[in-house]
């Protein structure tokens, strides 16, 4: 008799190819609207399901996680970072949590590049105006920017994506700096020329560029604060692709609006999905709508991640991508 395949709820729509081979692996329950699911329809979910895999849209917080059926066993998440995840409670209740670590490292890093080129350039005042017909012909002192080469670039979190847009960054010319929770190791500082600070405030007085790299944790909530975005340079830039909750969003846009810094190039919000109006209308601002991992491979490899983390754990084994509260 055929062992019965595990309950799998999926909370959004997954690329095709990963839709079908977890409905050939497993009993799973696909979304056909691709909304985010409500508090009610997580708190079905987790009462039925074996596994949930959630997105960053959902928040699978004490309140859901209190009304899970003895069958839920696995919260497989369909990302890298789990803020959006209360692993603690998950971890008390035998819930064993999942990301998608790795897979997402380039592409984040390529977007965080594009961006720290882009806004210095002016790239986004330039496309509105095109869009709205007020170019009226080259000139040697208009719409001028800044190179980036031989400029200071401040990386908040050298992980896996703070290093990889270190290496892209050197390759333009920038010299790199960084704060992080631990040291790197001396061969990676030296494979990187990387300067490390202990001080994140002595750092954002000195960078003409700061990038975001690290988790949203309780601990990092408005790392960025307005005492600190007060530290940067007048002319400094700000590029945030990690979690819009690490900036005192409020803070940054009334410093933008003042002229008290160059400019922002950012993918992610502190209130997702809503942006604050303000903002929007900010000059020397780039905004994206929280596309940075948004490749179709990139998408794709989540999803077999994904599968692997919850076949794997279905056999009986540790899943290869389990978060611990320890790692948070």
């Amino acid at each position: 008799m055929a062992r019965k395949k595990p309950l799998v709820v999926v909370t959004r729509k997954l690329p095709e190819a990963v839709e079908t081979r977890m409905r050939e692996l497993f009993d799973a329950r696909l979304s056909a609207e691709d909304q985010p699911m409500t508090q009610a329809e997580l708190v079905e979910a987790v009462r039925h399901a074996d596994v949930l895999v959630p997105t960053v849209t959902d928040r699978i917080d004490t309140a859901v996680l209190s009304q899970a059926g003895p069958n839920l066993k696995l919260i497989a998440n369909f990302g890298n970072g789990v803020d959006n995840i209360d692993v603690d409670t998950a971890t008390q209740r035998g819930i064993t949590v999942t990301n998608t670590p790795g897979v997402l490292t380039e592409d984040t890093a390529d977007m965080t590049m594009a961006l720290i080129l882009a806004v210095p350039r002016r790239v986004a005042e330039g496309i509105k105006v095109i869009e709205g017909d007020a170019w009226r012909g080259w000139s040697p002192t208009w719409m001028l920017g800044h190179r980036i080469s031989g400029k200071r670039l401040g990386i908040i979190g050298m992980g896996r994506i703070g290093q990889a847009v270190a290496r892209r960054a050197r390759a333009f010319g920038m010299s790199i700096h960084y704060h992080n929770r631990k040291r790197l190791s001396a061969e990676l500082e030296e494979h990187l020329d990387a300067t490390y600070w202990e001080s994140l405030d002595q750092m954002l007085a000195r960078m003409d560029v700061v990038s975001i790299h690290c988790p949203h944790t309780p601990g990092t909530y408005h790392l960025l604060s307005a005492r600190r975005l007060k530290l940067m340079k007048k002319d400094a830039y700000l590029v945030n692709t990690a979690r819009g909750e690490i900036v005192d969003e409020n803070a940054l846009t009334r410093m933008l609006l003042a002229g008290e810094l160059g400019g922002a190039g950012l993918d992610v919000f502190e209130h997702e999905p809503a942006v604050n109006p303000k903002l929007v209308k900010c000059d020397r601002v780039l905004l994206l709508p929280h596309m940075g991992s948004a490749t179709v491979e990139g998408r794709i490899d989540m999803g077999e991640k994904v599968i692997v983390n919850i076949k794997t754990f279905m056999d009986g084994h540790r899943p290869p991508d389990r978060v611990l509260p320890s790692m948070l």
